[in-house]
């Protein structure tokens, strides 16, 4: 059975998520070496969420300078020839 097209979700316009299920911080506790396993589950703490943002990157302005420039340079070599 398909899904209707009204129910779909968007992945371009789904939000950060503020909030970490119990798992996610008991994951990024391990990563930063501040999870023990005699420690209580029910009482983790708090856990700050890197909010990253979005934008131009560098290396897509690069590619199109890159790509438009040899061409631009081949141009030039054709009539000399």
């Amino acid at each position: 059975m398909s899904l209707h097209p009204s129910l779909r979700v968007d992945s371009a316009v789904t939000q950060q998520r503020t909030v970490l299920t119990r798992i996610e911080r008991i994951k990024d506790l391990m990563k930063k070496g501040l999870w023990g396993e005699d420690r209580p589950v029910t009482a983790l703490p708090k856990t700050k969420i890197v909010r990253i943002k979005t934008g131009k990157s560098k290396k897509k302005e690069e590619a199109a300078t890159a790509a438009t420039a040899p061409a631009a340079g081949e141009a030039k070599k054709a009539p000399k020839s």
